[in-house]
């Protein structure tokens, strides 16, 4: 008998308490769920369980987010769509995954139904959680502008996303109600709407960046927009570390015409790291439908846990408000700015300060 090593050991484990949780959660919701129950059924102890997530609610969002992670990736979208029918692919995915009226007490639809409740339980998940709602309507704005370029299209995409948010919690409370072509056409019909979505020339808060020389050795990491692994920051560009208080501040990068990473960091990697993982992959999985990779903003997003690429970035504790980023050029790190509007000033900032010794 092969023995494992404590790490493969742990792997195992988390993933045999996942596979216990996901099944305890969709037969008796998350309220009613437990613990103990979940340990009895991988074969583990309360401890175990424990040691592998900090609590219920981590391990809840820990299974949603792996399940929206691993879900099967769609088929390729026609490439020549026009940026409404993007938004109407959009809208069609996310209302073809909400429950019927007929499959309202399923394990799937108990599964994910106290999701919304625990995040408005408690500002330490729920301010994290309006940041990622900014990060969503950003980046399927970006896509919906490489169809229709000259217009900034985040409000529209705010706009579609809270109908469909809104669908979703009335499929919860009243499975069959509204009528799914109608969502899908009003969603569409919104880029009709004159909502005055300008992106202002300079942030109204704006960082000095400072020129520096440093090395950029950043581990590999997945990036949440295509499930690649990837190595942050290989070409020149900024990489933004972000806590997910300011989460959505990597748009300063990418309006100033930046190639960015944006990598997302938390003083509470056990339950925040698979809130962002989740709510980004929900977005990822009607995304995938609408709009193929390559017509996307070229953009990294990486959840860093563990703070590994912040560490590299030099940026050595982190929290919910960090906000640093660097310039990286030629594989070092040639500038970098700390608070508001770093991300801004990175992107237009100091360029390189190479030594007299190379």
């Amino acid at each position: 008998m092969v023995r494992l090593s404590r790490a493969e050991t742990q792997e195992r484990n988390r993933a045999k308490v996942l596979s216990a949780a996901r099944e305890e959660f969709g037969e008796r919701g998350f309220r009613e769920a437990k613990i103990d129950v979940i340990a009895e059924r991988a074969e583990l102890t309360r401890g175990a369980v424990y040691s592998n997530f900090p609590g219920k609610r981590a391990l809840y969002f820990a299974v949603l987010a792996d399940l929206a992670e691993r879900a099967p990736r769609p088929a390729t979208p026609p490439p020549d769509a026009g940026a409404s029918d993007v938004l109407a692919a959009f809208a069609r995915a996310w209302v073809a995954r909400l429950p019927l009226a007929t499959d309202s007490d399923s394990a799937d639809a108990r599964l994910g139904r106290d999701l919304l409740p625990e995040i408005l339980a408690d500002e330490h998940t729920r301010r994290p959680f309006a940041q990622l709602m900014r990060v969503n309507a950003i980046l399927l704005g970006l896509a919906l502008e490489r169809r229709r370029p000259g217009r900034r299209l985040v409000r529209v995409a705010e706009a579609a996303l809270t109908t469909l948010h809104g669908a979703s919690q009335l499929a919860a409370a009243a499975p069959g109600f509204g009528e799914p072509f109608h969502i899908v056409s009003a969603c569409a019909a919104l880029l009709n709407l004159d909502l005055t979505d300008h992106w202002p020339a300079t942030p109204p808060i704006v960082s000095q960046a400072r020129a520096t020389d440093e090395p950029w050795s950043p581990p590999p990491a997945a990036d949440l927009l295509t499930g690649e692994t990837v190595r942050p920051g290989d070409g020149d560009g900024v990489v933004a570390v972000l806590g997910l208080h300011r989460a959505a501040a990597f748009e300063e990068a990418v309006r100033a015409g930046a190639d960015v990473t944006a990598v997302l960091v938390t003083s509470d990697p056990g339950e925040l790291a698979p809130l962002a993982r989740l709510a980004v992959a929900d977005l990822r999985s009607c995304l995938d439908q609408a709009i193929t990779p390559p017509d996307r903003p070229r953009l990294r997003l990486v959840c860093d846990p563990n703070g590994d690429l912040a560490a590299a970035a030099g940026v050595t504790a982190v929290s919910d408000a960090t906000e640093t980023a660097v310039r990286v050029e030629g594989g070092r790190i040639v500038s970098r700015a700390e608070g508001f509007g770093a991300c801004h000033a990175a992107a237009v900032g100091s360029g390189p300060a190479r030594s007299s010794g190379g």
